[in-house]
């Protein structure tokens, strides 16, 4: 027999305010139907899981509670008469209306929370592999069920014809789907049975990370661009990036004068909204003190490439913004790499793994270079020390010669 019980949940406080659920519970899985009833965790009885009497509504919110209760209930014993190994999960879809679950409905609620926690650029990635997804199924009818291993093999293989999408790509699709699938799992919303990820393994590349030696960034600083121009801006920002903690372009674009403190460069990362303090090399501050003129001031940014005027509290709009000039800016990027004839694809993150490579050569420890570039682990920052350990390998090999 289904287990049915009216619970509180705490962890989704928001505002004060917790909200009920019905929980359905069969073969100790658990699935979840909202009330749309919030209160004040002190308003509830945990003991009784009811409203307390104090509270204004009480009466009839419990009575609303009821209700429901003695409707699941009637569900899940209409349900288990006909097949005693009937689900949680299929009982709350005979509540709600026993129709399969919309992949593309419940795929907005992701895409929202991605709006709401101002990850701009995660969102509109994740909107556009929902539009590709769209057309591959050609409508907006597509179950959970819908999506099996045979399904993603179909949706790959249209990904490389269609779009002409490398391997990777395809990848980052598909992590979305399986992003999505988790978040439903989590929900209750599906069974863990139903994953096609329990069958289909996503299927990486192999990829070499780019960088500039350090002949080859002498090079691309030396490469002849009118003084002043617009791309011998985008030469600065990448050479100033090579040596100043391979900050990001997102960072670079917003750095204003305010945050330089003589030899040192404080600001908050964009991506993670930490704090960093980098003290400059004197090439990077070379470089930014060319940028001091009669219009310099605090609220200006490092480097001309943004407007001034730019109200950085409308997050959407900068997003859009360094969006548009990282386009410019990688584009130019790869003039300047044939004028300082550099035979290697440069886009201006290249910039954060010539400085990670370098770092490491020098003697920088491991964990001193992950601050310095902001990761969140220090795996992330590990591939570096294995490209410096293949290059060492690779300068051994002479004594074979």
């Amino acid at each position: 027999m289904a287990s049915i019980k009216c619970v509180l949940k705490k962890e989704k406080i928001v505002n004060g305010l917790a909200p009920i659920y019905i929980r359905v519970t069969k073969n100790r899985k658990s699935n979840f139907l909202s009330t749309d009833i919030k209160l004040k965790p002190s308003d509830w009885n945990f003991e009784t899981s009811k409203v307390k009497k104090s509270h204004p509504n009480s009466n009839r919110m419990n009575l609303m509670i009821s209700k429901w209760l003695g409707s699941i209930e009637s569900h899940a014993l209409e349900l288990e008469t006909k097949d005693k190994k009937t689900s949680s999960l299929a009982i709350k879809q005979k509540v709600i209306g026993g129709q399969s679950l919309n992949f593309f409905e419940f795929s907005s609620l992701v895409l929202k929370q991605y709006d709401k926690n101002q990850m701009f650029g995660t969102f509109d990635k994740a909107k556009s592999i929902l539009n590709k997804i769209i057309t591959f199924n050609k409508s907006k009818n597509l179950t959970f069920q819908e999506i099996t291993p045979a399904f993603l093999e179909k949706y790959s293989d249209f990904c490389r014809l269609k779009f002409k999408n490398k391997l990777n790509t395809i990848a980052k699709d598909m992590k979305f789907i399986k992003k999505v699938f988790n978040e439903a799992l989590s929900e209750g919303i599906i069974e863990y049975k139903e994953s096609p990820f329990l069958k289909y393994k996503i299927k990486l590349e192999k990829t070499h990370r780019i960088y500039l030696t350090e002949d080859e960034l002498m090079k691309f600083k030396n490469a002849p661009c009118q003084a002043g121009s617009k791309i011998d801006i985008y030469k600065d920002m990448f050479v100033f990036a090579s040596y100043a903690g391979g900050i990001r372009i997102s960072d670079i674009l917003l750095i204003k004068w305010q945050n330089i403190n003589d030899s040192h460069l404080n600001f908050i990362i964009k991506k993670t909204k930490t704090q960093i303090s980098v003290k400059l090399p004197d090439i990077a501050i070379e470089i930014i003190n060319k940028y001091v003129n009669a219009n310099t001031n605090n609220d200006s940014y490092v480097f001309p490439v943004l407007d001034n005027n730019l109200d950085e509290n409308n997050l959407r709009e900068v997003d859009r913004v360094i969006s548009g000039a990282t386009a410019i800016v990688n584009k130019n990027l790869k003039i300047i790499s044939k004028l300082a004839e550099i035979d290697k694809n440069i886009s201006f993150h290249i910039s954060r793994h010539t400085f990670a490579t370098r770092a490491l050569t020098k003697g920088i420890s491991l964990d001193k270079v992950s601050k310095l570039l902001g990761h969140s682990s220090i795996k992330e920052t590990q591939i570096y020390a294995k490209i410096i350990n293949t290059e060492l390998d690779k300068a051994m090999d002479v004594f074979n010669d």
